[in-house]
């Protein structure tokens, strides 16, 4: 669904659907499973830059929910994460800002995404705030044992034969540590 600039200045676009899962390719951070349910509204807002000079600026207020399969960190087994957030946000014009002096911006200014040419699409934003909601470490479980090293097994499921190798000599020093710690 695209967002056109010139539609928004007549009135604003209440939007309500569900996308299927593969309508957005979320690459290999996530996989959607079933409905991605979005809902919010689109409209124009202007900045008055001086007596002649206004730009367009879209705000896209809304939320999205549906439920997602992510790698775990340790095993890259898929685990299912239901995400839902609510976004208010703001697009300029690509280019817009361009040839303007240097000078330093405000917190809100760095809160500004852009679009190109004169629309913006729901897709885009909907992928963005999906990965950016996503956990930054997702586990299968709390004692997930991951990937062996050397032989790529999951530790999970069977152990594998092969040997744990030879320590590093740094570590030497604290390997007596937890009987010594139990003898106290």
């Amino acid at each position: 669904m695209d967002f056109k600039v010139r539609e928004l200045e007549q009135e604003p676009v209440d939007f309500d659907l569900e996308l299927a899962s593969g309508a957005i390719d979320f690459g290999e951070e996530a996989e959607q499973t079933g409905l991605l349910a979005a809902s919010g509204r689109a409209e124009v807002i202007h900045e008055h830059r001086g007596p002649r000079e206004i730009v367009p600026d879209i705000r896209l207020r809304g939320r999205f929910a549906g439920k997602f399969l992510v790698p775990c960190a340790r095993c890259v087994e898929p685990v299912e994460i239901p995400l839902a957030a609510e976004f208010d946000l703001i697009f300029r014009l690509i280019g817009a800002d361009a040839g303007a002096p240097e000078r330093s911006i405000t917190a809100p200014e760095t809160e500004i995404g852009y679009y190109q040419k004169d629309s913006l699409a729901l897709e885009d934003v909907l992928r963005e705030q999906v990965l950016l909601s996503l956990p930054v470490r997702t586990l299968c479980k709390p004692d997930c044992k991951g990937l062996c090293p050397r032989c790529g097994l999951n530790r999970n499921l069977q152990n594998c034969s092969c040997d744990v190798g030879p320590s590093d000599p740094r570590w030497e020093a604290l390997s007596g540590l937890s009987s010594r710690i139990k003898s106290s």
